[in-house]
């Protein structure tokens, strides 16, 4: 069994903002694989479903992702989930748009959700790193990742979020690289990374 974790804030005042996009990611997956609707509990919102034969609850914190943490512990303790069978979808500043990396464990480089869910369960879990894009001046990153994204960004936006969706269950079969190799395909095909694997400037 496997907990898929969207990190964002809650309430249509951020639903657009750059730091959802783990929302949006599991909004997606559940779309896409005709998961259960979503429910309140856990201190958020969850739906169940099932990628390659593997049990998936897809969880989005309501508790703003400052404390991230509270409803991944909760979710996780209910369902007996170890801290290695727990995915989290994150924005990340560090990489281009729309580029995506795989990593457990590790630091988290200045991320509030990371932080939380780190301090609740331990730092052994799986991170989906969905790059945004850093606005290039430290004093701007506040700013950038709790805008929306820009009309012209939308195109990628999906493009990366059906990609995910479409190759989900390679991360429910833990086979990470060949889940990360795939949605770089499909960016790259539909001209959203350069062969660098550079994003969009």
């Amino acid at each position: 069994m496997r907990l898929f974790v969207g990190l964002g804030n809650p309430g249509a005042k951020y639903a657009q903002n750059r730091h959802n996009i783990g929302f949006m990611a599991v909004e997606e997956i559940a779309r896409r694989h005709g998961f259960a609707p979503w429910r309140r509990r856990f201190q958020g919102e969850t739906s169940e479903g099932t990628l390659e034969r593997e049990r998936v609850v897809l969880l989005k914190p309501a508790t703003y992702m400052n404390e991230s943490g509270r409803a991944v512990q909760e979710a996780a303790n209910f369902f007996k989930i170890a801290a290695g069978d727990v995915t989290v979808f994150q924005d990340e500043l560090e990489l281009p748009a729309a580029k995506v990396r795989v990593k457990v464990g590790g630091g988290i480089a200045g991320h509030n959700g990371l932080r939380s869910i780190s301090s609740h369960i331990g730092n052994d879990y799986r991170r989906v790193r969905l790059g945004i894009g850093h606005p290039g001046i430290k004093e701007m990153v506040h700013h950038h990742v709790l805008s929306d994204f820009a009309k012209a960004d939308r195109p990628w936006v999906e493009a990366l979020c059906e990609a995910i969706a479409d190759n989900a269950g390679l991360l429910a079969a833990g086979q990470d690289s060949s889940f990360a190799n795939k949605v770089h395909l499909a960016l790259l095909a539909k001209g959203f990374l350069d062969k660098s694997g550079e994003g969009e400037k």
